[in-house]
C-alpha cells in the first residue's frame, strides 16, 4: 500500500454553486468539471475546481437522505473526504480494512476512452471518510463518465500550489487514539508532537504524515484542564471532529495574500506591535518588514528555515472551516511560536495604551 499524495478533498456543502463562485472569483480556483444525475451522479450536483495541484470538488446533495445532506445539516460546511492517490485503490482497500479500518464504499471503476480510474473508501476521522484513488491513462480525466470535464482557462496565474498539511481537531482524549490508527492502520509516520500553552489556554498537537511526506496531518485537542478557547469552539459549531482548516502552499505570499485580499478575502488581523520584536525572535526576514506589517502576513523558524503563514477568516456561517496559506523558506513546523508571540503582541499593545482587560484567546489575538 503506496499513499503517494492528495488526490483531491470533497467539501460538502449546502450550495455548491454559491460556494464554486467564493473559491473562485476570491481564491482563484477553476471550474474544470461538474457532473450530477444527468451523469450517473444521483441525488447530487458536484463541481470540480482546480488551482496549481489542488484539487477540490464541492458538493450538494439533491436530496434529505444524501449523506451530503446529512453532513451539512450535522456540521455545516466542511471538508468530508480527503482522497489518497495510491497506486491500486481494490488493493489498499483490502490492505486498510485487513489492519483494523471500517471499509464504506467497496471499489469502483469508472473508465472513459483514454483513462480508468478506481476509488474505494473508508472511515477516517468523525465523519470524514478517505477516498483511496487510482488513475491509469489520461489524468486529465477525473472521474470518467461521472465528471464532465470543462477545458481550463489560463489567464489569471497559479497563485496556490498544492496543499501543505490538514489541520484536524478531535474531542479532548481521543488524540492518542487518533495518532495510533494512522500510524499501524496507513502506516503514518509521527513526526512531531508538542504540548502549547497561552493565555490560560492549552492544546496538544501531533502531526502524523505518509511515507512520501505527501500527506500531512496536524491533529489538535483541547486540553480541557485549561481554560476553553478556540479548539472548543470549533468542537461545538462542528459538532465533532473534523478540519479545522485546510493549509495551501504558495510560492510568494505577499503576492498572494495581496492579491486575495484584493479579491475580497478576509484575513485575520495581527497586532502591529508583533512585527516590533520579530526579527529578534526568527532573525532576518528575507521580506520588507513593512510589506508583512501592512498584510498581516506571520513569521516564524524552525532548526530547518522560516515560514510566513496567514489565516483567513472562516467563510461559513459556523465560523468553522477556514484556510491559511503557507510559504515554507526550509521551515518542516507549522508556526506554532506564532500563537504566544501573538498573545505578548497583543498585551505589549493593551500595556502601552493603559488597558488592561481580560486575557484574550488565540482566535482573538488574531482578529
Amino acid at each position: 500500500m503506496d499513499i503517494r499524495a492528495i488526490d483531491h478533498i470533497e467539501l460538502f456543502v449546502g450550495d455548491a454553486r454559491q460556494a464554486a463562485f467564493y473559491f473562485d472569483r476570491a481564491v482563484g480556483f477553476q471550474l474544470r468539471g461538474q457532473g450530477g444525475p444527468e451523469t450517473g451522479l444521483a441525488d447530487q450536483r458536484s463541481l470540480l475546481l482546480s488551482q496549481g495541484d489542488v484539487r477540490m470538488v464541492l458538493t450538494t446533495g439533491l436530496t434529505a437522505e444524501h449523506p451530503a445532506s446529512r453532513y451539512v445539516q450535522r456540521h455545516g460546511d466542511g471538508v468530508a473526504v480527503v482522497a489518497l492517490e495510491v497506486d491500486d485503490a481494490a488493493g489498499a482497500y483490502a490492505e486498510l480494512v485487513r489492519r483494523g479500518a471500517v471499509g464504506v464504499t467497496p471499489p469502483t471503476t469508472f473508465t472513459g476512452a483514454d483513462a480508468e480510474v478506481v476509488t474505494a473508501e473508508v472511515e477516517g476521522f468523525g465523519d470524514v471518510l478517505h477516498r483511496l484513488v487510482s488513475r491509469h491513462g489520461d489524468r486529465g480525466e477525473f472521474l470518467p463518465g461521472a465528471v464532465e470535464m470543462t477545458p481550463p482557462d489560463d489567464g489569471g496565474g497559479k497563485l496556490l500550489v498544492e496543499i501543505d498539511h490538514l489541520a484536524v481537531c478531535v474531542p479532548t482524549g481521543q488524540l492518542g487514539e487518533t495518532v495510533r490508527h494512522y500510524r499501524e492502520v496507513f502506516g503514518f509516520a509521527e513526526v512531531f508532537a508538542e504540548h502549547v500553552e497561552v493565555a490560560g489556554q492549552a492544546m496538544n498537537s501531533t502531526v502524523v504524515q505518509s511515507p512520501s511526506g505527501r500527506v500531512t496531518l496536524v491533529l489538535l485537542e483541547p486540553d480541557r484542564s485549561r481554560r476553553r478557547g478556540q479548539l472548543d469552539a470549533f468542537l461545538d459549531q462542528h459538532a465533532g471532529a473534523g478540519v479545522q482548516h485546510l493549509g495551501l502552499r504558495t510560492d510568494d505570499i505577499v503576492t498572494a495574500v495581496a492579491t486575495l485580499a484584493e479579491r475580497g478575502v478576509r484575513f485575520a488581523g495581527t497586532p502591529a506591535s508583533y512585527y516590533d520584536a520579530l526579527e529578534a525572535r526568527v532573525g532576518p526576514v528575507d521580506a520588507p518588514l513593512d510589506r508583512l506589517r501592512d498584510l498581516g502576513v506571520l513569521v516564524d523558524r524552525d532548526h530547518a528555515g522560516q515560514l510566513l503563514q496567514i489565516f483567513t477568516e472562516s467563510m461559513h456561517v459556523r465560523r468553522t472551516l477556514f484556510l491559511e496559506l503557507i510559504e515554507r523558506r526550509g521551515a518542516r513546523t507549522f508556526g506554532s511560536g506564532n500563537i504566544k508571540a501573538l498573545y505578548e503582541a497583543k498585551e505589549r499593545e493593551l500595556a502601552a495604551a493603559g488597558t488592561t482587560v481580560a486575557a484574550p484567546t488565540p482566535q482573538e489575538v488574531r482578529t
